[in-house]
This record gives C-alpha cells, sequence and structure tokens, in this order.
C-alpha cells in the first residue's frame, strides 16, 4: 500500500484541494482529484526526504492558530495602513531559534512571512538566529514570546 500512496496525508488534501476548487461535487472532480492526488507525491518524493509529521492535532491547532493569526494582522495592518504613518513603529527582530529540526525552521520562517506585517529576512544557522522585519512592533520581546508560544513550541511537537 505504501508503494502505491506514498504520502497518504498528500493524497487526501490534493484530492480534496482539486475537489474545492471545482467547485462541484460530481464523479468528473472527484476521479481527477484521485488521480493527482496518487501522481503528484510519486512526482515530488524527491522533496519529501523522510519527513514524518506526528501529533495530527497539534497539526490542526497550529493551522487553525494560523488561520486565526492572518486574519487578524489582515485586519491589523489595514488599520495601521490607513492610519498616520507616526504609528507605524517598524524594526528588525533577531529571534533566537529553539527548532533543531530543518523543516520545522522552514516552516516558522515561512508562517512569519505568510503573516501580513511580518517577514523573514534571514536564517542564520550557525547563530540559530531568524532576522524578522515587523511592520509594526512596539514591544520585541512580546513579538518573540508570541512566536515562540504560538508557532515554535508547536512545531517541536510536530517534527520530533
Amino acid at each position: 500500500m505504501r508503494r502505491w500512496v506514498p504520502q497518504p496525508l498528500l493524497t487526501l488534501v490534493l484530492c480534496a484541494t482539486w475537489v474545492l476548487l471545482s467547485n462541484e461535487l460530481a464523479v468528473g472532480p472527484v476521479v481527477v482529484g484521485a488521480v493527482l492526488g496518487l501522481v503528484l507525491p510519486h512526482v515530488t518524493r524527491a522533496f519529501w526526504p523522510g519527513v514524518r509529521l506526528r501529533r495530527p492535532m497539534t497539526i490542526a491547532r497550529y493551522v487553525a492558530a494560523f488561520l486565526w493569526d492572518l486574519v487578524v494582522a489582515n485586519l491589523h495592518v489595514a488599520v495601521l495602513v490607513l492610519g498616520p504613518k507616526k504609528r507605524l513603529k517598524p524594526a528588525f527582530i533577531e529571534y533566537p531559534l529553539h527548532l533543531t529540526h530543518e523543516w520545522a525552521v522552514i516552516v516558522l520562517a515561512c508562517t512569519i512571512s505568510l503573516t501580513p506585517g511580518t517577514v523573514s529576512v534571514d536564517v542564520d544557522t550557525a547563530r540559530r538566529r531568524l532576522l524578522i522585519h515587523c511592520l509594526n512592533v512596539p514591544e520585541p520581546s512580546a513579538l518573540v514570546q508570541r512566536v515562540r508560544e504560538r508557532y515554535e513550541n508547536p512545531l517541536k511537537e510536530i517534527f520530533l
């Protein structure tokens, strides 16, 4: 079974995504989604070098927290951009990494970059630091604490 479906979760996500994008629950989109879900993991096998994700409930909580933060950050950035520029306090923050897994660091950097108002500028693996640019950060230590609690700690559990 593992030979036909090397990434079962990815297969399900691809199939479901295709059905949702086609906006129709019919035989055609489900079959195309299933074919994509079975073929694409084989094509992209070289890009998944033994990464094992654990704790599916932690993954679900991580995604939910990220989606919530995405909505809140969009609203916050809209208020900041439409308001007076003197309220902005942009800054570069050096975030000390506690993560050791390479993929976990990549997911953290991508999560930060996808959240409006923040961008991961550099990953310094030698010094174990992540350089983050923030559109508005009145208290840098509060940002570091928030990222650690909301993103880094769950990623430690997911990428054991």
